[in-house]
């Protein structure tokens, strides 16, 4: 009994050593695998590694927790330690392990395969490092694997379809890598998927229709994937479906009628940048928890069939850039459905084409609305008073619609606006004095309205201004010296094309900080003050130093003080400066100082050709006696009348020898007509007939006796500096050139006496279609709307050629080579055939034969238009051929967007990079809606556009698309040597030409 007792203490004792040694070995293996992982690791900045040593049990390392039983490691989390190393195979050993997160550090290196041999794994986190390699197929042994985040890394090649063993997978997150491949059906057989994020990778690929199976589903991101195709049927039966954001791809379609019925609990829905196009679905009223809805850059279209009044928990409606406004009064309507969103902080709906006036309703939206965005519509009277409620906005852009009447005083109640676009639009009145409320704006943009009075003072009260414009108004007065003491102005100033007068105050130099000062075309006058050289940082948003205080009436010595200045570029042309030019500075070199315009002065350097400067005569020389300066001035008067008589007789001989025509050798080959017939045949110049006006004319339509013909006059703006000079090049261009699509001069007027002073208008053939600014941008120009059908693709690929032809024979066909200098749509006029013809050539120039010394540059300043001007003429380059096909370059890009490369949306960007960026993800997102249209038939429904010969012909139409971007960008890049010939542009356009022809059929004439 004995013997058997002391051999069962012995067993059990023998048993208890296994065990034992059994578990130290299993705990040996853990901290074996743990110290593998330290010693991966090359970069532990916060010392949490140092105590991983024998000093502790590993169970009470940092970042290490072990289960209470066993002793043996059941989760591992070293997240947000700044770490830096590879993840040791060595992982793969803990083999109790339930948790892993090693995100946000800086692992590098491949997800090590040995991963999947941890089967307990349910938790695994590698956000926000740098691993590399493919995810590894071994993951799907981790049987128990509910979550798997590996967002935010560098992971290449495709998504596992041994993943869609993991029955208990709740979470897949992998944004943020390289993967490719497109999306696996077999991600559909994961019918725990809570969560699918997989935006931001080059996937490719369409949604599978295997989606469908997973029933729990509550958020699901395929955003930037390179999606294509449709949303499958069977994704609509996703009802646990909260957030859907498939964004930023090429997914077209139309949503079903019924989703708000399907997907009821849905909450973000982000679909912008695709293709989306029909109506919106009236269901979506049904989302009473809808949050966001984000259906920008589609192309939707009808009414709004839906009430917003249904969705109380709206916070952000944003439908940019779809034609969404069915061209009847009632667009307007729905702001009024909208006052029962209450907790709505995001209105946009610019470029939506919804008309009407702005209803009193507006002032009743939420307070809690941030950003209030209805810019670049047709919307039209005066804004509400009631604006003033929406206390909480700090963006509001109204810009590019036909807004008239005063700017209300209640926007001074907007204490937090940040950002107020009013510009392009029709405000009169004067700037309200309540605009110093807005001491937090940090941008105002008045630009291009009918504003009048005074500039209030008020509005130095603006103290964060940093962006300040209230260019081409008819604003008079004297600039309040308050405004020049904003040091916060940085971006710009812009108060050109008004009629300021008076000098420059001394405050300007308070100025220090400024970027752009532009004080171009005014009345301004007096010397310009010595404290404009405290603004030494003033310089441009390229980078390039400048200052433009061209075309006004300042007057005395050009400062010495400004050759201190570290400018690269400064325009004082049309001014009334005299004396000596300095020659320190900017004033060293011709390309960098324009001061043309300057009858009075002399000195300089040889460059400039001026007079030189007559010596100042000393103070101490002896004075003549007074009857001797008596004598000697009447002698001079008499000499002097004796001159001026013979001059007059021989001038009034020749004109006898040579009437009608004009005494300019510019002008000896082009007929008169008599001021008489021009002020009969316009109707005494009367505003009925004004077609358009600009800085040095205006035009109007005329009937000519007895033939009754219908011309256009152009009537000179002679008060205005500059046009007789843009009358006499005008003239001497188009007595030079003979072309199709050049504009034609039929006949001159130049008269002058005591009741009219002098007159000179230019008589063009009539163009009945008007210019293309009217079809790029129906309404926005003439603040009507008689052009309300759009060019489709075919009209505008053959107005492009013919400009381009227009074009190409100035510079090649001509006896001298001819500049344009100002191609824009407002500038190519249309006949009755739509057959375009390029006009307006008071700026243009004649090329030298001979090249000219490549050192050499322009005094003249910029030339053209802000926008599609060549970048090198606002460094005072000379002016070339390949500035127009810069020119050219962006009027196609604009012709092929829709968009003016003034748009507000390019601040800090341009149309050029805006449509070489979309070239490199989805040209065809960012077309303007009514360029696919292929025939009249289809104008009223742009979804039929590109479906004449089905898909084939669709397919065709896009590379067409690609190849119009294509060359708009090779002629807009910013080196004017690396720009594409004009020659080539014109071979490229008509090969698309005859792609769409083919593939229309000949329908899309139109």
């Amino acid at each position: 009994m004995l013997k058997q007792f002391l051999l069962l203490c012995l067993a059990l004792l023998l048993h208890g050593v296994i065990l034992e040694t059994s578990s130290r070995r299993a705990n040996e293996t853990d901290y074996l695998s743990l110290m593998a992982i330290k010693s991966h690791i090359t970069l532990d900045p916060q010392g949490i590694l140092d105590l991983w040593n024998d000093s502790l049990h590993f169970c009470q390392w940092e970042g290490v927790t072990c289960g209470r039983k066993h002793r043996r490691v059941t989760k591992l989390d070293l997240s947000s330690q700044g770490l830096v190393g590879i993840l040791s195979p060595s992982v793969g050993n803990l083999s109790f392990l339930r948790f892993f997160s090693l995100s946000s550090n800086m692992f590098q290196g491949v997800i090590p395969p040995e991963i999947g041999h941890l089967s307990r794994l349910r938790f695994l986190y590698l956000t926000n490092n740098s691993f590399e390699g493919a995810i590894p197929s071994s993951l799907s042994n981790c049987t128990d694997m509910r979550k798997i985040w590996l967002d935010g890394n560098k992971i290449i090649g495709n998504l596992p379809n041994e993943l869609s063993s993991l029955a208990k997978l709740t979470d897949l997150v992998v944004w943020r890598n390289n993967i490719t491949g497109g999306i696996p059906a077999s991600i559909g057989n994961l019918t725990s998927l809570q969560q699918f994020f997989a935006s931001q990778n080059p996937l490719g690929g369409t949604i599978p229709e295997s989606f469908g199976n997973l029933r729990n589903l509550q958020i699901l991101g395929l955003a930037a994937l390179e999606l294509s195709g449709t949303i499958p049927s069977s994704f609509y039966n996703l009802s646990s479906l909260v957030i859907l954001d498939l964004s930023l791809n090429q997914i077209g379609g139309k949503l079903p009628l019924d989703i708000g019925l399907k997907l009821r609990r849905m909450q973000h829905l982000r679909l912008w940048m695709n293709q989306f196009s029909g109506s919106l679905p009236p269901s979506i009223s049904n989302w009473s928890d809808l949050i966001r809805l984000d259906l920008s850059y589609n192309k939707f279209s009808g009414k709004f069939g839906f009430s917003f009044g249904k969705l109380p928990n709206l916070e952000s409606i944003l439908l940019y850039e779809n034609p969404i406004g069915n061209g009847e009064l009632d667009d307007m309507n729905m702001i009024d459905s909208m006052v029962n969103c209450s907790k709505l902080q995001q209105l946009v709906l610019g470029a939506t084409q919804i008309r009407g006036m702005l209803p009193n309703s507006i002032g009743n939206l939420s307070t809690q609305l941030v950003r209030l965005h209805l810019g670049e519509n047709f919307i039209y009277g005066p804004i509400p008073s009631t604006i003033g409620n929406l206390v909480g906005l700090e963006l509001l852009v109204l810009q590019n619609n036909q807004f008239t009447g005063p700017i209300p005083s209640t926007l001074g109640n907007l204490f937090k606006l940040q950002r107020l676009y009013l510009q392009n639009n029709s405000f009169t009145g004067g700037i309200p004095n309540s605009i110093g409320n807005l001491s937090v704006a940090n941008l105002i943009n008045f630009f291009n309205n009918s504003l009048q009075q005074t500039i209030p003072s008020e509005i130095g009260h603006c103290q964060s201004l940093t962006f300040l414009s209230l260019s081409a108004n008819h604003l008079e007065g004297r600039i309040p010296e308050k405004l020049f003491e904003l040091s916060s102005l940085s971006m710009l100033l812009d108060l050109s094309q008004n009629q300021l007068v008076g000098p420059l105050p001394q405050e300007i130099g308070n100025l220090k900080n400024l970027m752009t000062l532009d004080l171009s075309n005014n009345h301004l006058d007096g010397e310009i003050p010595s404290s404009i050289s405290s603004c030494l940082s003033l310089h441009s948003l390229r980078g390039v130093q400048s200052l433009d205080l061209s075309v006004n009436n300042f007057s005395g010595q050009i400062p010495r003080f400004l050759e201190q200045f570290n400018l690269s570029y400064l325009n004082l042309s049309f001014n009334n400066f005299e004396g000596e030019v300095p020659m320190k500075g900017v004033f060293s070199n011709t390309s960098a100082g324009a001061i043309v315009g300057n009858g009075m002065l002399c000195g300089g350097v040889p460059e400039l050709q001026l007079p030189k400067c007559l010596p100042i005569k000393s103070k101490k020389q002896k004075r003549l006696p007074v009857s001797v300066i008596v004598v000697i001035s009447i002698c001079s008067l008499l000499a002097f009348l004796a001159m001026a008589s013979f001059l007059l007789f021989c001038c009034w001989g020749r004109k006898r020898q040579a009437q009608p025509t004009e005494a300019s050798s510019d002008m000896q080959s082009l007929p008169r007509v008599s001021y008489g017939s021009l002020f009969k045949a316009t109707d005494g110049f009367s505003e009925m007939n004004l077609i358009g006006t600009g800085r040095f004319s205006s035009v109007y339509k005329g009937v000519t006796e007895p033939d009754q013909k219908v011309v256009a006059v152009k009537v000179l703006h002679l008060g205005n500096q500059g046009a007789s000079k843009s009358f006499l090049a005008e003239c001497e261009v188009l007595r030079n050139t003979r072309h199709r699509n050049l504009l034609k001069i039929i006949t001159t007027c130049s008269s002058s006496d005591f009741q009219r002073n002098e007159f000179k208008a230019l008589v063009y053939e009539y163009m009945p279609n008007g210019n293309l600014e009217k079809w790029l941008h129906p309404g926005t120009e003439t603040k009507s709307d008689t052009n309300s059908q759009k060019l489709n693709f075919f009209q505008r690929i053959v107005i492009a050629i013919d400009v381009a032809q227009a074009v190409h024979y100035l510079h090649q066909g001509c006896e001298k080579p001819i500049v344009h200098c100002d191609l824009k749509p407002t500038n190519i006029l249309l006949d009755e055939d739509m057959v375009a013809h390029v006009g307006d050539f008071g700026i243009a120039k004649f090329l030298p034969l001979e090249p000219s010394n490549t050192n050499q540059s322009s005094s003249v300043g910029l030339r053209g238009t802000i926008g599609y001007a060549a970048p090198e003429y606002g460094l005072g380059s000379e002016i070339s051929r390949e500035g127009d096909v810069y020119s050219f370059g962006i009027l196609l890009l604009e012709m092929m967007t829709g968009k003016r490369p003034t748009d507000s949306m390019f601040l800090g960007l341009n149309l050029h990079s805006y449509v070489k960026t979309a070239l490199a993800r989805d040209v065809i997102a960012i077309v303007e809606p009514s360029l696919l249209v292929t025939n009249k038939d289809e104008e009223k429904d742009e979804e039929k556009a590109c479906k004449v010969n089905e898909e084939k012909s669709c397919n065709k139409i896009n590379e067409c698309v690609i190849s119009w971007a294509t060359i708009g960008v090779a002629c807009s890049v910013e080196s004017p040597k690396d720009r594409m010939v004009l020659s080539k542009a014109i071979e490229e356009l008509l090969r698309i030409k005859g792609v769409l022809l083919t593939s229309w059929g000949g329908g899309a004439v139109g």
